[in-house]
């Protein structure tokens, strides 16, 4: 999405690198777009915080409290100094008045964001860290967009250990540690600057008889 923040400097606010802008549960009647800075999405699972997603300028939180008049699904907190604007009701009405080609982009990235993260919460909710693993690489199959070969259920990934890290809430030193265990049970390839799954539906099976087992 493309647009000139500078149009709507007057819903500004700055938050300060550790500040909590919202928390879980609490009622929410805005949502922010980031101008500068960087902010964690995180939920409590039993009495571990984990970290769903991790924003970065031009990207957007918060808009569930607008589309489903819910409290806040997680909390969001600056990992930066950030500066941000801020949405309300008011001011959104404003905004789809006079910008509605603006406003259409964001209802698109709004159902990809809804999608998006609860997709990411649903791996979170694996206790097994090989099926989380394996889970990653079926959203990241199911999001790419390409279409795929039924009788072929090879995948090539060009994604980094971090990210497959990022995305499945776990350790750098974890996430290698399965792909080593996977790649020594020919499930995975690891080549230079990609991760290819040999059977991408071997993982979906593997997935599903753990998720099945919660």
């Amino acid at each position: 999405m493309s647009m000139d923040l500078s149009l709507f400097n007057r819903f500004a606010m700055t938050k300060k690198a550790g500040e909590i802008i919202f928390c879980e549960y609490e009622p929410g009647d805005a949502f922010y777009l980031i101008q500068s800075g960087k902010v964690k999405i995180v939920k409590i699972l039993g009495d571990i915080e984990k970290t769903i997603d991790i924003l970065q300028p031009g990207e957007f939180f918060g808009e569930m409290a607008l589309l489903e008049e819910a409290p806040r699904s997680a909390s969001v907190i600056a990992m930066t100094d950030v500066k941000l604007l801020e949405f309300n009701r008011a001011n959104f009405e404003i905004l789809m008045q006079g910008n509605p080609q603006i406003v259409l982009n964001l209802l698109k990235l709004f159902s990809k964001r809804i999608y998006d993260q609860k997709r990411r919460f649903l791996i979170l909710t694996l206790d097994d860290v090989q099926a989380r693993v394996a889970d990653v690489f079926l959203m990241l199959d199911e999001t790419s967009g390409k279409p795929s070969d039924p009788m072929d259920g090879q995948r090539v990934f060009q994604n980094s250990v971090e990210d497959i890290a990022h995305w499945a809430g776990l350790s750098v030193q974890k996430v290698s540690e399965v792909l080593k265990q996977f790649a020594n049970q020919r499930r995975v390839e690891i080549q230079q600057g990609k991760i290819v799954v040999r059977n991408i539906m071997d993982f979906s099976r593997f997935v599903n008889s753990r998720r099945q087992k919660i």
